[in-house]
């Protein structure tokens, strides 16, 4: 099923964004390099650019300055090598789950035969392979997630961009759905780059947190070297949770500062 990858690297250099409607930079000299098999993390304030950095990743916005390379070549465009997962699981109403995942397969020009084997290895990895036949209306939320999740895979991209994926379900599916991703993430080794608001997912997640300042740079970077499976009860995570959250606090006091003091 194509699982692994060999030395694929994502490279962003002096990474700056700037909207017509804006005075200032969204983003401002952003400098990551982030390699195969990395779940990468992005915290931040609201209005911070964590949105637009994915979007620039996947190529749905085009810098001001700098670039991002994937394996070397530009993005200058959205491309099958980097796949989207947003908020809403955006799925088509009038297909089957099934036909929902295999709808992209479908455009990459794989055979049926290969769409349905493709489609049903991963319903089965969010385990869905029971609801493969059932209409988007009649699921829940967190299904309608995992379909999307499952559509997401099945495209087998370099890079799987998720913009907080979870942010419109209650915190029981959310946690279901977060150990779900981490055992898949543990058996697919995918790159991953997952915006999110909540501290405890991206300590939960992530190989590294990157925090960015209101000003759209980066404030910090944090390597966690928890062990997976990871569990929130976890006394090392409560300590590092407890440490980040301090450190987010601290970047949201000196933004409400740097506001105040510029008025």
């Amino acid at each position: 099923m194509g699982e692994e990858y060999s030395g694929m690297n994502l490279i962003i250099e002096h990474l700056c964004k700037r909207f017509s409607s804006s005075a200032n930079n969204t983003l401002e000299d952003i400098n990551l390099k982030i390699d195969e098999g990395e779940f990468i993390c992005i915290i931040g304030p609201s209005g911070c650019g964590k949105t637009t950095l994915l979007n620039l990743i996947a190529g749905l916005e085009l810098p001001t300055k700098g670039e991002i390379k994937l394996d070397g070549n530009i993005i200058t465009g959205a491309g099958p090598d980097r796949v989207v997962m947003f908020q809403e699981a955006a799925l088509f109403p009038w297909l089957s789950v099934i036909n929902n995942v295999k709808f992209g397969l479908k455009l990459a020009g794989k055979s049926k035969q290969e769409q349905e084997q493709i489609a049903i290895h991963y319903l089965r990895l969010v385990q869905l392979a029971h609801f493969k036949n059932y209409r988007c209306h009649e699921l829940s939320g967190g299904m309608k997630q995992r379909v999307a999740l499952a559509r997401a895979l099945a495209l087998d991209s370099k890079v799987l961009l998720m913009d907080e994926p979870f942010a419109a379900l209650d915190k029981q599916t959310r946690n279901m759905l977060r150990d779900e991703i981490q055992s898949i993430f543990m058996k697919t080794k995918r790159t991953v780059v997952f915006v999110t608001h909540s501290v405890e997912e991206a300590v939960f997640f992530a190989d590294r947190i990157i925090m960015l300042s209101a000003t759209g740079k980066v404030a910090n970077e944090f390597k966690i070297e928890l062990p997976r499976p990871r569990h929130i009860e976890n006394s090392d995570f409560i300590e590092l949770r407890a440490a980040l959250l301090k450190e987010t606090r601290r970047e949201a006091e000196k933004s409400a500062q740097s506001e105040y003091d510029n008025n």
